[in-house]
């Protein structure tokens, strides 16, 4: 039995051997990838919790996503669109996802970045190109069900077809692959697991994870236990890394069992050391950004040396490359110059900007930067006031307009003059639901105004013992 594509039928056998075609595909195969992402977090994290405007505001991101991922696979812009308006049960699986893996976040009223909703969910969708390949859309459309995916069956005559077998299209895997795969779940002749798999699954990694990791770098299924993971292993943990971070930072990047540790993992660190990275800082640097270590000391080089030609002091540059270890992954040609040239027209001061938000510079200026501007434009703030605006608060432009719209249409309603949100642009990182409407409807309440930064800024205690101040005053005068 075979299972081909829909093009594969349409494109090789003749028409009275498409009568037959019967719809399948096994259902353990399908939701295999489903597990494994939500195998990377802890417990789950209920849509309830989250209030709808910004549920909404999470799909439009999140078909943004999926809908840039469809076309660098080579997908049409109708081809694209088509697809995102047959998937939305896919979409509300992105957008639980995101309240899964940072559910702590919205446990404190933190809403998401752009920035931050794409790392999250394109490593996914990688890992799913990865399991289906070429049926990824197949799997996106009919999202929770199994893929729909075309078996062969002769209805005319009861003889075989000869089909020669193909790669399983669920993976377009090649043989290099297949092997690899086969060595993760290969029982020796004790009867267990090999000992590098073993050690794995000790450190918490399933075999479902191992296998993804694998079907997207076979080397890794090779890689000895002694010889390879393990020093690797004991070298992260030595730096402090938690034990329960080593999986996660293996999925991310398991070409770093592949590196040497005397020859490049090690150097490539002092490297950085020399260059700016606080070295007592190395866990939680490694964690964020675990390809930081696997790139070559020329781009390493490249990118620092643009950070000091924008001004920043050597303190400032040990910062940014602690605190955003991902700046060094943008091409300075293609991201940060661009963008550091767009910023500087618009009369910012870029060296502040870069050391309070680089996540900006990994943004796309036509597709989340211009467009930010002309919003602002069009609500009637100047270029001035919006350089402000973005200076003051860096991460202005990386939330997406469909929040950016839902917090200004509330604002409009608050009373406050806008000149308060050029003094405090804070206001748009704050949770609509969470935070701004309902200490918004205490103020109200107890018939007193607070400056917006007060109303927003200052914890529950604070925030109360301003309101007790106001209320005082009010009664003294």
């Amino acid at each position: 039995m075979f299972f081909l594509s829909r093009g594969f039928i349409r494109n090789n056998l003749p028409t009275s051997l498409q009568i037959g075609i019967v719809l399948s595909l096994p259902q353990k195969v399908f939701f295999c990838a489903a597990k494994y992402s939500e195998s990377e977090v802890d417990g789950s994290f209920s849509l309830r919790l989250v209030p709808p405007t910004l549920v909404a505001a999470e799909k439009e991101e999140a078909k943004a996503v999926l809908t840039l991922f469809l076309k660098k696979q080579g997908l049409s812009n109708a081809l694209a669109a088509r697809a995102i308006n047959r998937s939305e049960s896919f979409i509300d699986h992105l957008v639980s996802r995101l309240h899964s893996v940072h559910k702590s976040r919205y446990l404190v009223g933190r809403e998401l970045t752009t920035l931050e909703i794409r790392d999250a969910l394109i490593p996914y969708l990688e890992a799913l190109h990865e399991e289906y390949g070429s049926i990824l859309v197949d799997v996106v459309e009919s999202f929770p069900n199994p893929p729909v995916v075309e078996k062969i069956e002769e209805t005319v005559e009861k003889v075989p077809i000869p089909v020669t077998p193909a790669s399983p299209p669920s993976a377009v895997l090649d043989s290099k692959k297949l092997k690899a795969l086969a060595r993760v779940t290969d029982i020796g002749p004790t009867g267990k697991l090999p000992p590098h798999i073993l050690y794995l699954v000790e450190l918490g990694m399933d075999i479902e994870r191992i296998r993804v990791i694998t079907r997207k770098f076979p080397a890794f299924a090779y890689y000895s236990l002694e010889g390879k993971i393990k020093p690797v292993v004991e070298f992260l943990l030595d730096l402090g890394v938690p034990r329960s971070q080593i999986p996660i930072i293996l999925s991310k990047r398991p070409q770093l069992c592949g590196i040497s540790l005397s020859d490049n993992l090690i150097p490539t660190m002092t490297f950085l050391e020399e260059l700016g990275v606080d070295k007592e800082q190395w866990a939680k640097v490694i964690y964020r950004f675990p390809a930081l270590l696997t790139y070559s000391r020329p781009k390493l080089r490249a990118t620092v040396d643009f950070l000091y030609e924008m001004g920043l002091s050597a303190e400032c540059v040990s910062k940014v490359l602690t605190r955003c270890p991902n700046i060094i992954s943008y091409s300075v040609e293609d991201k940060l110059r661009p963008a550091t040239e767009y910023f500087r027209s618009m009369g910012v001061d870029v060296g502040v900007l870069l050391y309070r938000c680089p996540q900006t510079f990994g943004l796309s200026i036509e597709a989340n930067i211009k467009p930010a501007t002309e919003f602002f434009k069009d609500k009637g703030f100047s270029m001035t006031e919006i350089a402000t605006m973005v200076s003051r608060y860096g991460a202005l432009y990386t939330f997406s307009l469909a929040k950016l719209v839902l917090k200004w249409e509330f604002f409009l309603t608050m009373g406050y003059p806008r000149a308060e949100l050029v003094k405090f642009p804070q206001y748009f990182g704050y949770s609509l639901e969470e935070r701004i409407k309902p200490r918004f409807a205490i103020m109200t309440d107890k018939g007193v105004r607070l400056l917006l930064n007060q109303m927003l800024s200052l914890s529950e205690d604070g925030f109360n013992k301003a309101l007790k101040r106001k209320l005082q005053k009010l009664i003294d005068n």
